[in-house]
């Protein structure tokens, strides 16, 4: 048997989740309920851990979270306390396995909690409000939860929401019953590559060398999610390396623009102390969103990836910025790092011909990182443009190098 947690709000979906409960323990499995309810009602004495110990565990009370105006607190309040209570249950071996059941603020609290869990970790979240524009991004952000989506309400046990559940119930449960079968990686053979399409000619022949020296390499789309999951996945210990072809993430949380990819990227693998190779795609472009547009972004140069996405040049003073960002994350790394521009371009977005390829104004990063970084670390010039097979052999040999 395996522990399984079921999260949900007593008060106001208590019925459903004791439905749900109960065909879990059919499937063979333990389950207990975490109440996150914040008004009380109906749901008070159904869940083996009540609101109250998750309201304490969160540093208030349930009287406070029921006499206060402000939800939002309120929320963050109850799932923080469950944080800390699923954190401690896995630890303990009590729980293999999270399942949440909600509408749109049960769902937000929930995938809260899933979002401290590990990669990998069996965590599904039945949401009636899953469909919604905009909210699947909040509930999964760089989590592997899946998402079930009830399409009907969670309100009721009808017919129709039970085959829902009794669905859920059996997805949670086949998950549990696999995970243990599951491959599970080597860490040292393990390498994280971002990529992006401006440079995917560079990765996969990066890619297919180190897989044929025994490694496997396992890429993230660096375009702001993806790559920030990847800080945390390296965080857990899943990685013995990193190639950073793409690491544009940085300037773009410097400005708040599309690509942002929040306030660790390029420090994860410093601070594990495990080798990395550092390059530039992407770096010298900016993608701010059209709503935030400034009157000066109409006049730069621009390359129109497709109908969606304009990626507009740098300034000189932001390239001269973010190469000092750069070199303070990476300054922090107690681990081997190697440095490897192209100097005919930096994806194939930007080459010899395209409108926003500058090559002098790149040169003022390279200056500027050289400056501030410490001596340990390596800059590696190469006469090539990203996409060009020549870079592609100076990553390699840069990466097996610090692998030795």
């Amino acid at each position: 048997m395996k522990g399984v947690l079921l999260i949900a709000t007593m008060d106001t979906k208590g019925k459903e989740a004791l439905y749900l409960r109960d065909k879990i323990k059919t499937l063979g499995q333990a389950p207990m309920v975490m109440d996150l309810s914040m008004k009380g009602g109906e749901g008070r004495g159904l869940a083996e851990i009540p609101a109250y110990k998750v309201a304490k565990a969160g540093g208030s009370s349930v009287k406070q979270i029921r006499g206060s105006q402000d939800l939002d607190h309120c929320m963050k309040v109850m799932t923080a306390g469950a944080v800390k209570i699923t954190q401690r249950l896995i630890k303990e071996g009590r729980v293999h396995g999270v399942i949440g059941l909600g509408g749109y603020r049960g769902s937000l609290m929930a995938t809260g909690v899933m979002h401290s869990i590990p990669f990998g970790f069996p965590k599904i979240m039945v949401s009636s409000a899953a469909g919604l524009p905009g909210l699947s991004t909040q509930f999964l952000k760089t989590s592997d939860i899946i998402l079930f989506h009830s399409v009907i309400e969670i309100a009721g046990l009808t017919d129709l929401l039970k085959n829902v559940l009794h669905r859920a119930a059996c997805a949670l449960c086949g998950i549990l019953l696999g995970r243990d079968v599951a491959p599970r990686p080597n860490r040292t053979e393990t390498i994280a590559m971002t990529m992006f399409g401006p440079c995917e000619k560079c990765a996969k022949r990066v890619r297919a060398t180190l897989e044929e020296e025994g490694y496997q390499v396992i890429g993230f789309h660096a375009a702001g999610i993806s790559d920030r999951a990847m800080e945390d996945m390296v965080t857990d210990g899943l990685f013995g390396a990193v190639i950073d072809l793409a690491p544009g993430g940085v300037g773009e949380h410097l400005y708040g623009f599309m690509r942002d990819a929040g306030p660790n990227r390029l420090e994860s693998a410093g601070k594990m102390g495990i080798p990395q190779v550092i390059s530039t795609c992407g770096v010298n472009h900016i993608t701010p969103s059209k709503s935030k547009y400034k009157p000066e972004y109409t006049q730069r140069r621009k390359y129109d990836l497709d109908q969606f996405r304009t990626w507009l040049r740098m300034s000189p003073r932001e390239l001269k910025a973010v190469a000092g960002v750069f070199a303070r994350k990476l300054n922090k790394s107690t681990g081997p790092v190697k440095v490897v521009i192209p100097l005919k371009g930096w994806s194939s977005v930007d080459s010899p011909g395209k409108p926003t390829y500058d090559p002098k104004e790149d040169a003022l990063f390279v200056q500027e990182l050289k400056k501030g970084l410490k001596k340990s670390i390596d800059v590696l010039e190469v006469e090539a443009n990203m996409e060009d097979l020549e870079f592609a052999r100076a990553v390699i040999k840069a990466t097996l190098e610090v692998l030795e």
